[in-house]
C-alpha cells in the first residue's frame, strides 16, 4: 500500500467516526439520563421555549445516529464492509444527522411573519 493523500483521508475519515459517534451517545445520554436539555434543538445558540417537548426527538436522532456509526466502525474492523460501502454509510449519516437536526430546530422555532415585537413596541408614546 502506497501512502498517499487517498490512503490519508480515508484514515482520517475512519478515526474521525470514533469522536463522531462518542459526541453524539453522550448527547443523548446528557437528555435521556440526565435530563439536560440545554443542547435540544437550537437556533443560533438558543433553546425554544418548551425543550422538554422536542427532547425525545433529538436524543433518537443521537442515538440512532451513533449505533449506526459504531456499526459502521465494526463492519470496517471485521472487514465485512469495502471502502465504498462504509464511507457512503458513514457520510450519508453525518450529512441526514445534520439534517435531521435542522429539520427539529426548526420545528422547535417556529417562523413569525412580520416586524418582531420589542419591548419598547409595548410602551405608548407620550
Amino acid at each position: 500500500m502506497v501512502f498517499d493523500v487517498s490512503v490519508a483521508l480515508t484514515w482520517i475519515l475512519f478515526l474521525a467516526l470514533f469522536p463522531i459517534a462518542f459526541f453524539w451517545f453522550r448527547r443523548a445520554w446528557r437528555i435521556i439520563v440526565k435530563r439536560d436539555f440545554s443542547e435540544v434543538a437550537l437556533k443560533r445558540g438558543e433553546s425554544p421555549a418548551n425543550p422538554e417537548k422536542f427532547a425525545p426527538y433529538a436524543a433518537a436522532i443521537n442515538f440512532i445516529a451513533g449505533i449506526i456509526i459504531v456499526f459502521v466502525v465494526i463492519g470496517i474492523l471485521t472487514a465485512t464492509l469495502q471502502y465504498e460501502t462504509w464511507s457512503a454509510i458513514a457520510g450519508s449519516t453525518l450529512w441526514m444527522k445534520f439534517i435531521f437536526d435542522f429539520i427539529l430546530s426548526r420545528q422547535a422555532h417556529p417562523m413569525t411573519l412580520g416586524k418582531k415585537k420589542t419591548d419598547s413596541d409595548s410602551v405608548p408614546n407620550k
